[in-house]
C-alpha cells in the first residue's frame, strides 16, 4: 500500500487497517490479466502494470486493456493499493519473490493476491515470502473465461483479509471468497481444471488415437448417436487448444501436485501435461489466443497430433 495512505476508490477493514482499493497494479496484462484490468478499469479502478521485459504482444494487451504502464516494478510496487498477480504457474513463484524483494526494501506493505493456476503447496510457499518481506497474502484463483466472453470469471480468494477483494465484485467478475484458510482459493482451482483443462487433453488423446488407429470415422458416428452434446463440444474447443497448450503443462503438472499431497495418484494430470506438451509442438502452436484459426476443424487438428508423433521417437515415454 502506497505510503501516503492515497486512494479513493472503495474503503474496505484489512486487519487492523483500512484499505483503500484505487490503484490496483496486474502481473501480467496476459490474456486474462488484461481482460480482467480491464474490466475493472471500466468499474473506475486504475490499472497499472510494468512491462519491463515483456514481449511485444503482451505490451500490445495492456494497451489494449487500458493499463496505465509504470516503468519499474519497484515503483508499481509502492504506488500500488495491491498487487494481482495473473502469470502462467511456472513464473508464479519468481514474480512473488520480485514482488517481496520491494516489499522489503523499499518498507511498504502492499497486499499480494497470487491468482495463479497453482497447488495449496504452492501458494503457502508464496504466501510465506510474502509475508516474511512484511505485507499481506490472499490467496486467489480464477475460474471461467476473461470478461466478455460468456459467463463472467470468477475470483475465489481466501485468507486472513481476502474480504478486501470483495470491492472488485462487479457485472463483470464476480468475486467469491471462501474463508481465511490460506490454500482453499487454490485448491478450487485446481480441483476445477483437473476436471476442463484435464478432459480436453483425455480428448485429444482418444481422437488422435482413432486417428492413427484408422477407426476415426467410425468413432466420429459412434460419437455422433451417443455422444453429441460431448462430440459438438469437441469441434468448438479442440481447435484452439495448441494456442494456448505452453501456458496449460504447468497448469497439469500442479494439479498433478495437488493431487499427490492428498494420496491420488498424479499420474493423470501428468499424462495431460505430456499431451499438452504435444500440442505444443504442432504446427498450430505459432498462434496466440487473439490469432487462433476459428476455421480450422477438429480433425485438422487431430491430423497435426498424428503427424507430429509419426516424427518422435518410439522411446519418448521411456523412464
Amino acid at each position: 500500500m502506497r505510503p501516503d495512505g492515497a486512494g479513493c476508490g472503495v474503503a474496505c477493514s484489512y486487519g487492523h487497517k483500512s484499505l483503500a482499493l484505487h490503484t490496483i497494479a496486474i502481473l501480467s496484462p496476459g490474456d486474462m490479466g488484461h481482460g480482467i484490468g480491464a474490466a475493472l478499469g471500466r468499474s473506475g479502478f486504475d490499472i497499472t502494470t510494468c512491462l519491463a521485459g515483456r514481449s511485444a504482444r503482451t505490451q500490445q494487451l495492456a494497451q489494449r486493456g487500458g493499463f496505465r504502464m509504470v516503468p519499474t516494478l519497484d515503483e508499481l510496487v509502492v504506488e500500488a493499493d495491491i498487487v494481482l498477480s495473473i502469470l502462467v504457474p511456472a513464473e508464479a513463484e519468481r514474480v512473488a519473490r520480485a514482488v517481496a524483494r520491494v516489499i522489503s526494501t523499499q518498507g511498504v506493505d502492499t497486499p499480494f493476491v497470487d491468482c495463479n493456476a497453482i497447488a495449496p503447496q504452492t501458494t503457502q510457499r508464496i504466501e510465506k515470502q510474502i509475508v516474511n518481506a512484511g505485507a499481506s497474502f490472499i490467496d486467489g484463483s480464477i475460474i471461467g473465461p476473461p470478461p466478455g466472453r460468456g459467463l463472467p470469471p470468477r475470483l475465489y480468494v481466501s485468507g486472513p483479509g481476502a474480504h478486501v477483494l470483495s470491492a472488485l465484485d462487479g457485472d463483470e467478475i464476480t468475486v467469491k471468497v471462501m474463508g481465511d484458510r490460506v490454500g482453499d482459493a487454490s485448491s478450487i482451482k485446481m480441483c476445477y481444471a483437473a476436471l476442463t483443462k484435464g478432459t480436453a487433453t483425455l480428448q485429444v488423446a482418444l481422437l488422435t488415437a482413432a486417428r492413427a488407429l484408422g477407426v476415426d470415422e467410425a468413432l466420429t458416428a459412434e460419437l455422433a448417436t451417443s455422444q453429441e452434446n460431448v462430440l459438438r463440444q469437441m469441434h468448438a474447443s479442440i481447435p484452439a487448444l495448441p494456442a494456448n497448450a505452453h501456458r496449460w503443462v504447468g497448469e497439469m503438472e500442479e494439479i498433478a501436485a495437488t493431487f499427490e499431497s492428498v494420496g491420488l495418484s498424479p499420474g493423470f494430470h501428468q499424462g495431460a501435461a505430456a499431451v499438452y506438451r504435444l500440442l505444443g509442438q504442432t504446427e498450430f502452436a505459432h498462434e496466440s489466443p487473439e490469432s487462433v484459426d476459428t476455421e480450422r476443424t477438429l480433425e485438422a487438428t487431430i491430423e497435426a497430433m498424428v503427424v507430429l508423433l509419426s516424427t518422435l521417437p518410439d522411446d519418448r515415454y521411456s523412464e
